[in-house]
């Protein structure tokens, strides 16, 4: 059943719940770029993207999704419980001896959802255009969507798969960059500076929208609508998603503190009053 949009909206602060939970349970993981990035796997999962239960690899005449970003693994797992890939109780395996929620997804699991493994950071996007140009070949329709890593781009990769797509005009492919301006290290602009990336993604030849607004969830709907819309005009899609790292958390946002670290069980009580739910599913 297709949920509201202010359900959808009660379902970010359930998932920012769980983020935190998961990553309160075993003290390591990373939080931060999860938290920031609620509001896309919330509107990608609840309203955009057209997916098809139970999992199959193959994907066949159905939308696919690649992170790439690995490690907001919290965030991806939790979505996919929450929009019934696997049970909401596996949760609370989180990064423990002998589970399928590994730290960063990988497939020899065979947990529902996962396409790659993306521990080692900058390659996502090169499986998503595989994946976009086997859909071209199978005469199949439907979109490939992945999200990216700011600091991420850092890598080489990324820029060889930037200019593969446009030359080679793949343009049922949407990439959605989470540009929050923070690292593992510190700012981006500090560590290595991407400069002006619109500019940069349309001169490598793609379709560049951008949205400021990254945790209002209506605006995040409405930019991956916007984005689909622009699909099959012979050029890939990218959007530049401002988030805030740490959202809905008042002490996680503002740095690049809470990149990977976990709350202690105070921090873990405040940040739950901030995320009040009156009836919260909690695992």
């Amino acid at each position: 059943m297709s949920k509201s949009t202010e359900e959808l909206k009660s379902l970010t602060t359930q998932i920012r719940r769980d983020i935190l939970r998961m990553v309160h349970a075993v003290n390591s993981g990373h939080p931060g770029g999860s938290l920031g990035c609620t509001e896309y796997f919330t509107a990608l999962y609840g309203k955009v993207m057209n997916y098809q239960l139970p999992f199959t690899m193959e994907g066949k005449n159905e939308d696919l999704f690649f992170l790439s970003n690995g490690h907001i693994s919290p965030v991806f797992y939790s979505t996919l419980a929450r929009f019934d890939f696997f049970p909401v109780s596996e949760l609370a395996t989180f990064r423990k001896l002998g589970t399928r929620l590994q730290g960063h997804p990988t497939t020899h699991d065979h947990l529902p959802g996962v396409r790659i493994a993306s521990g080692s950071l900058g390659q996502g996007l090169s499986v998503a255009i595989g994946a976009a140009l086997g859909k071209k070949l199978d005469g199949d329709d439907r979109l490939v969507y992945v999200l990216q890593g700011d600091g991420e781009l850092q890598e080489g990769q990324n820029w060889e798969a930037f200019m593969y797509a446009a030359a080679k005009k793949v343009d049922n492919l949407i990439t959605t960059i989470d540009y929050n301006g923070r690292q593992i290290d510190g700012d981006t602009e500090d560590v290595l500076d991407l400069g002006d990336l619109h500019a940069k993604m349309e001169a490598f030849g793609w379709t560049v929208l951008e949205e400021k607004n990254g945790n209002d969830l209506e605006a995040v709907i409405a930019i991956l609508e916007k984005a689909k819309s622009e699909t099959g005009k012979g050029k890939p899609v990218c959007i530049l998603l401002h988030t805030e790292m740490g959202y809905g958390v008042d002490f996680m946002t503002g740095s690049h503190a809470w990149h990977g670290k976990a709350p202690n069980d105070e921090q873990l009580d405040t940040a739950f009053k901030q995320l009040y739910l009156e009836a919260p599913a909690d695992y």
